[in-house]
């Protein structure tokens, strides 16, 4: 595999090896010349939609505040402390979609948001940690980063922020436009704006094992079989009529034993959870969607893409998209793995669909989950 500037001209095998999970990486220009996608107007604009997380964070006479969107307005320019934080801006923006894919080096079931933060001088969140890997993009202006391998990451109790007690910096770097910081999950961190300044964070998905299990449960109570009911034609006379029966306690649990799940079915869970969009993900259709023929016609000649919003992942026999799932034979499967790896799908693989996916890309063209061209 190619070496990348994006990760300091070493390849995304040997960034996985050495950095990874294990240590920071502070790679200079590591997008040469990089400018602002969108502009602050744009994101103020972006922050004030209902449909958008975004948060205002202010430090007022040594005080930590937090506004949760819409945010109908900024502070004054030329203020200072105060930061303005957007997710999920590679929903709304085709620029920063294509920059969030750059990352595609680590599976798309990993990959999470471009989040992108807006400063005044001296503006910041605090020292804090992630529990997620984090790439942060310097996009405009300057900010300096101190971090902290410490194993102490106790909080401040009673702030609207989660802000580390004892924050002690072990290293310091000020970057500029194009420098980018890689940091491990749980590695502190504190930035501050020096001037006005602008940085994306490229954010990756690490839910919790219980944030899993609670999901997987409720995933299997739609499939799980157990018939019968309780039944005890054997039942004797109770000298403790509030105290629980052992053998009712037994018989139950024995029911309950019956209960199994396999690898498959954790890889269908894992592919609708981890495929599902977020809770303010909209989809919206063309306003005046082509004919079946039409569609074709013009999908032969211009090919498809996904849709930036739609998460489309794929294991084994089974291909998820947006939440749903379903199993494909093998000549289908060689055409769906290329739209979900190339988030796009040329004219002549097109030839090759069968009527089936066809019929899918027909109707995933009328959701809005994908488009022309």
């Amino acid at each position: 595999m190619n070496k990348l500037p994006l990760l300091g001209n070493i390849t995304p095998a040997q960034f996985l090896r050495d950095y990874w999970h294990k240590k920071p990486l502070l790679i200079r220009q590591a997008i040469p010349g990089f400018k602002p996608l969108l502009s602050v107007a744009k994101l103020a604009e972006l922050a004030r939609q209902n449909y958008v997380e975004s948060r205002l964070v202010t430090l007022r006479d040594g005080q930590w505040d937090m506004q949760h969107g819409p945010l109908t307005e900024l502070p004054a320019r030329g203020e200072r402390e105060w930061t303005m934080l957007v997710q999920g801006v590679n929903l709304y923006d085709e620029r920063a979609d294509e920059l969030l894919r750059q990352f595609r080096f680590v599976p798309d079931a990993r990959l999470d948001d471009l989040m992108i933060s807006v400063a005044g001088d001296g503006g910041g969140v605090g020292p804090h940690f992630d529990s997620y890997d984090v790439f942060l993009l310097q996009a405009q202006g300057r900010r300096r980063w101190k971090i902290s391998a410490q194993q102490d990451l106790s909080l401040i109790e009673g702030l609207p922020l989660k802000i580390l007690a004892n924050f002690e910096a072990e290293q310091e770097f000020v970057l500029e436009p194009g420098d980018m910081l890689y940091l491990p999950p749980h590695y502190a961190h504190d930035g501050v704006a020096e001037g006005e300044c602008m940085t994306y964070s490229i954010g990756f998905r690490s839910p919790s094992y219980q944030e899993l299990g609670e999901a997987f449960l409720q995933f299997m109570a739609d499939s799980i079989d157990l018939p019968g009911r309780y039944a005890d034609p054997a039942l004797q006379v109770q000298k403790n009529p509030a105290e629980i029966p052992r053998e009712m306690l037994s018989t139950i649990a024995e029911e309950l034993n019956k209960v199994r799940w396999d690898e498959q079915d954790v890889a269908i869970f894992l592919g609708e959870y981890l495929s599902e969009p977020k809770h303010n993900v909209f989809f919206t259709g063309p306003a005046k969607p082509l004919t079946v023929g039409r569609f074709m016609e013009t999908a032969a000649r211009k090919g498809l893409r996904l849709s930036s919003k739609t998460l489309m992942l794929y294991r084994g026999k089974n291909v998820f998209i947006n939440g749903e799932s379903f199993a494909v034979g093998r000549a289908d499967k060689a055409v769906l793995d290329v739209l979900a790896n190339e988030r796009r799908i040329g004219a002549e693989l097109l030839e090759s669909a069968t009527d089936d996916v066809l019929e899918a890309l027909y109707t995933w063209y009328q959701d809005g989950w994908v488009e022309l061209g």
